[in-house]
């Protein structure tokens, strides 16, 4: 009889773990682990156990004692990890019993590596204490990696929808847990990656990132089953998964894919001033100009020909994020005689690099495939350059935009004079009289 009630009171322990609700050690599952450990300001001492390991056995008086004696201080929990094995797999559990500390940066806790008795562990919770104040005194506050990165994002159940789903920019979104190997070695690749993203889009394509052990509503949303998994947002549109290699490059040339895919062709802008040759030929790699031919030379329709031609070019290299320039033929003379053009042989175009004061001509046709065979080569690093006339961008005269219309001659536009009008009759008359 009493070997039966020996086996009943051991499948009772096996069965409902070794701790009760009478104890002062928490206990702790897959659905409250998020809210009471890592929501939680407090320091916490967690054990991760299996009901029918004999050390966890030896261990539980003492931890029930030091449960008590940390009572209202520090924060005491079990996990039967036999139970509930994702959380163990979670924090790299390999064995029992193995203790963790959850201080400042509740993601990566630390192991305790001390003694198993009662005074050692309320020494060990007390010394992990005073450190997590000290930091606190330093203004440290723990938190994820990610946290601290300005150009990574970090997404949350909260300010999902609002951040991204709701926003007009395209998002690369990183689904991580902060035990993952593999995110860990992500990490600053997509670190790095985001502030280069940033300033090549102008923040168009923006990097986030989630914590998905905490933000489990949005991991099980977007049926998140490994990690790191890297999705693709776009307003209106369902993710799609990243399938792209991992490295700093890799996630550039993605993100500069999707900026491209998702931009308006650059803005083809006519020369007026000099802020606006400045500013694009500063602000972008190259700046490609075009001196088109006068406007009596060629109408509307010739010129509008031309300038179709280029914005054909602009939306098919838009991914090079160049700018995109124009102007009449007289209208700029420093800058055509600063790029060699010298007042012939329009329509005429030339591409500069002001960072390096260099620019190439096109010696091809202006044309759709002339241009690109002259663009395609620059693009590459080959074709021939010369260094701007001055070394440096010309002055710009301040002139009015074309109107869309066709010119009008300045001897016809005499004419329109009522006085020239009266003149030339009375000229004609003198003729005809002769």
């Amino acid at each position: 009889m009493a070997l039966l009630l020996l086996i009943m009171v051991g499948l009772f322990l096996y069965i409902h773990g070794l701790y009760s609700a009478s104890d002062d050690v928490v206990e702790l599952n897959p659905s409250n682990f998020n809210r009471e450990v890592i929501q939680s300001d407090s320091l916490w001492l967690v054990e991760f156990y299996a009901p029918w390991c004999g050390h966890c056995k030896n261990l539980a008086p003492e931890w029930k004692k030091a449960a008590t004696a940390l009572k209202g201080i520090v924060k005491v929990g079990a996990v039967d990890a036999d139970q509930h094995n994702s959380l163990g797999g979670q924090y790299g559990v390999r064995g029992f019993p193995s203790i963790k500390i959850f201080g400042a940066n509740k993601h990566k806790p630390e192991d305790y590596q001390g003694g198993r008795s009662s005074q050692a562990i309320v020494d060990a919770a007390l010394n992990a204490l005073r450190s997590l104040v000290k930091d606190r005194l330093g203004g440290k506050t723990g938190g994820t990696d990610y946290g601290k990165q300005k150009d990574v994002v970090e997404l949350t159940d909260d300010n999902f929808d609002r951040t991204v789903l709701d926003s007009d920019y395209v998002w690369m979104v990183e689904f991580f847990a902060p035990w993952c190997g593999h995110c860990k070695n992500l990490e600053p690749e997509w670190t790095a990656a985001a502030t280069e993203v940033k300033e090549q889009t102008k923040g168009k394509v923006k990097l986030g990132a989630v914590d998905a052990t905490v933000h489990q509503g949005l991991a099980s949303r977007y049926g998140i089953r490994g990690f790191p998994t890297i999705k693709v947002f776009r307003k209106g549109e369902e993710p799609e998964d990243y399938q792209g290699g991992r490295t700093r490059s890799d996630i550039v040339a993605r993100a500069m894919g999707l900026y491209s895919d998702n931009s308006p062709p650059p803005e083809l802008q006519e020369i007026l001033n000099e802020d606006v040759l400045k500013k694009t030929c500063e602000d972008y790699q190259l700046c490609i100009i075009s001196v088109l031919p006068h406007i009596l030379d060629t109408g509307a329709s010739g010129r509008n020909s031309y300038l179709e031609v280029m914005r054909m070019m602009a939306d098919k290299y838009k991914k090079k994020t160049w700018g995109w320039l124009w102007t009449e033929a007289g209208a700029q003379m420093d800058l055509e005689s600063s790029l060699g053009i010298g007042g012939f042989g329009y329509p005429a175009m030339a591409a500069i690099n002001a960072r390096k004061m260099k620019f190439a001509l096109l010696r091809g046709s202006f044309s759709e495939t002339g241009i690109h065979e002259f663009l395609r080569e620059l693009s590459v690093g080959r074709g021939s350059t010369a260094t701007v006339g001055g070394g440096a961008l010309p002055k710009i005269n301040t002139v009015e935009p074309w109107d869309g219309k066709d010119g009008v001659s300045p001897v016809l536009h005499d004419l329109s004079n009522p006085e020239t009008d009266l003149l030339l009759k009375k000229h004609l008359n003198i003729f005809c009289k002769a």
